[in-house]
């Protein structure tokens, strides 16, 4: 079967079990690590490049508002170099609430990243640069990742859709094995279905409250469900949430249940055009740690 990248996050207290986690990773053969927009990535992508020999890694994402684009350009530039080409730099506008709490105002998603590539382009004696990944979620920002970038990465995309999002790609890069198409998906395996499922909702729940998450997910076709969730907002009954985050929009935009389910799905992404599902695993009971020893479990 084809093997997915996996999420990995450098959390404070762990970084070094984080650093050992990689080897193992690597060793499996699964296709990538790719490090969330929740820490440092670019510092864990850094020890990657000398932790590890063959396995392509990046972030997904960094957001562009965090640092000078100068600072941006030689770090990645550096990292790129000296991993031998195998570091994807993986960048996005990130979330309101989360950027608010850093004290940074977003402007529009689409000029803001267009002016960082290009700025990013610009600086002098910066190295060369690795394969930008644009984050996507809707039609022009997946053209706008043609059109600048190297390729692309949903999270927690609707796999019934992804067809219709994928269609402004070209053959081309459709093709193109160098061209980046990945999907970040929340996943906890367990043979108690219902535990796993209610894990996965927990996880999302944060993100049906972000305006540009319904949009996409109305999109897809999920009208009715993100309308409650518009309800419950509107009524400041948040804990009501969850209910209208439905088996069938939750089995659409995750992966959960026995180690069979979940590889089953992980083939059915692949089959929808993702050519790097990228795994973000969670687990019933314990941390990153117990929710990786669940997923390595599923390959033996």
């Amino acid at each position: 079967m084809r093997k997915p990248a996996i999420s990995l996050a450098a959390v404070p207290g762990r970084r070094l079990r984080t650093l050992e986690l990689v080897e193992r990773i690597e060793e499996s053969g699964f296709a990538g690590i790719y490090g969330p927009s929740m820490s440092d990535s670019l510092a864990l992508c850094t020890a990657l490049a000398f932790k590890t020999r063959a396995v392509t890694f990046g972030t997904t994402i960094t957001p562009i508002y965090t640092r000078q684009v100068q600072d941006f350009a030689q770090v990645a530039s550096f990292i790129h170099e000296v991993s031998e080409g195998r570091f994807r730099f993986g960048i996005g506008v990130s979330h309101e609430p989360a950027m608010s709490r850093l004290g940074i105002k977003q402007g529009k998603p689409l000029s803001d990243i267009r002016q960082f590539v290009s700025d990013l382009k610009a600086v002098p004696r910066a190295g060369e640069l690795p394969p930008i990944i644009l984050a996507t979620l809707r039609t022009r920002m997946i053209q706008l990742a043609q059109e600048i970038g190297n390729g692309m990465v949903f999270a927690n995309g609707s796999r019934s859709h992804m067809g219709d999002s994928l269609s402004v790609i070209t053959d081309e890069n459709r093709k193109n094995e160098h061209f980046f198409i990945g999907n970040m998906i929340p996943t906890c395996v367990n043979d108690d279905v219902n535990a796993a499922a209610a894990v996965n909702r927990r996880t999302l729940t944060s993100y049906a409250l972000l305006p540009n998450y319904r949009n996409y997910w109305k999109e897809a076709g999920y009208v009715e469900e993100m309308e409650g969730v518009e309800e419950c907002m509107a009524s400041n009954d948040l804990e009501r949430v969850p209910h209208f985050l439905t088996d069938r929009w939750l089995s659409d935009t995750t992966l959960f249940g026995t180690a069979s389910q979940v590889r089953d799905g992980i083939e059915a992404w692949f089959d929808a055009g993702i050519k790097t599902p990228i795994i973000v695993p969670s687990a019933v009971t314990g941390g990153q740690f117990q929710a990786f020893e669940e997923f390595f479990g599923i390959w033996d």
